[in-house]
């Protein structure tokens, strides 16, 4: 059918679940971008004096060193190089640590922290030389390359406008002491950073909507793919109605074994029969144990003349309780008259057969 296979329906909370178990879920990496940036600012921010005093300590360890040092051994060079290393480690851990924190955060919250290995096997496919051009001009990469223009753009204007308007401030920051000066510069890096920050955050909802509705155009699903869905949640139609089949063809079966221990059969005279029977020690009342329409009635008639079962004709009676009762259930109490006239028949028929 023309058309049968095109993406045209919303996907199913199953196509989703799977897409997200092998990590198909969509985020904006510019809201990862705009959140590990403030962080890590403001982290920044916060440790300056820390990190300032750590800075200020080594300095001066080295120029009390310098004075007491004579030649500049192996082993001094070597104190020298852990003391830089540890100091190094003092000012970068710390923010690296909030960075990685937030960028696990960001993704994490977009992603609802999902963790699959699926990603991490070799995919050679993309290796392909065409897919790899196809990819270079698709629709998602123009998008991107025109958000990253224009986010240069933003920075640029941006970071002019602060220069320009801070120009001769900065040059008087060469008469100031390290301390103020280096307070005055984070306090002019933060607020710029605040400034892009606060163009990125739109940049990042848009980036954010356009990610959800790529991803939503991809996991689309045709009319075919949510028959098979369907098929595999709900199991095969033809599978199912064979089992249901062989389902019928073992209850019929054990019908029919119950039918020569039946007190009767009564018939309708070909299309419906119902086999009876009567415990009056165990039994509230009659008890279909068989029942059937034209073929399989006339089965029931069959093994019930064959195993001395005794076959009465009453058309209305077997119609009504082919109708009203289930196999293995008492028969309605608005009969029970009328079936209680046969048994006793019946039994009347018995008593005489054996005397």
């Amino acid at each position: 059918m023309p058309g049968g296979d095109s993406k045209t329906e919303k996907a199913t909370p199953k196509r989703r679940k799977d897409e997200r178990k092998k990590g198909n879920v969509f985020f904006s990496k510019d809201i990862i971008t705009v959140v590990t940036l403030l962080g890590a600012f403001f982290g920044l921010k916060l440790l300056f004096p820390f990190m300032y005093r750590t800075a200020r300590d080594n300095l001066f360890s080295y120029i009390d060193k310098a004075e007491h040092i004579t030649a500049l051994t192996s082993g001094t060079l070597q104190e020298i190089t852990n003391d830089t290393l540890l100091t190094g480690a003092k000012l970068i851990v710390p923010i690296l640590c909030i960075v990685i924190f937030l960028v696990v955060l960001a993704t994490g919250v977009q992603t609802r922290f999902i963790f699959t290995g699926k990603n991490m096997t070799p995919q050679f496919g993309r290796l392909s030389p065409l897919k790899g051009i196809k990819n270079l001009f698709s629709l998602k990469n123009v998008v991107e390359l025109i958000k990253n223009l224009i986010k240069i753009a933003i920075l640029l204007y941006i970071l002019y406008q602060a220069v320009r308007g801070e120009m001769d401030v900065l040059a008087k920051t060469m008469d100031m002491d390290i301390k103020t000066s280096s307070v005055y510069l984070l306090d002019t890096v933060l607020s710029l950073v605040m400034k892009i920050c606060l163009v990125f955050i739109a940049v990042a909802g848009f980036d954010y909507m356009y990610q959800r509705w790529d991803y939503e155009k991809k996991i689309r699903m045709s009319k075919q793919d949510m028959k098979e869905e369907y098929k595999q949640m709900e199991g095969n139609p033809e599978i199912k109605g064979k089992i249901r089949e062989i389902q019928r063809q073992r209850a019929r079966s054990r019908m029919m074994q119950a039918v020569p221990s039946a007190d009767v059969v009564i018939r309708n005279p070909t299309h419906f029969a119902v086999a009876l029977k009567y415990d009056i020690h165990k039994d509230r009342a009659p008890i279909l144990v068989a029942k059937g329409q034209d073929e399989l009635a006339l089965r029931i008639v069959r093994v019930a003349q064959e195993n001395g079962v005794h076959v009465m004709e009453n058309k209305p009676l077997a119609r009504a309780i082919y109708a009203s009762t289930k196999t293995g259930n008492d028969i309605p109490e608005e009969y029970y008259a009328t079936v209680a006239e046969i048994l006793v028949y019946v039994y009347r028929l018995n008593q005489q057969s054996i005397t």
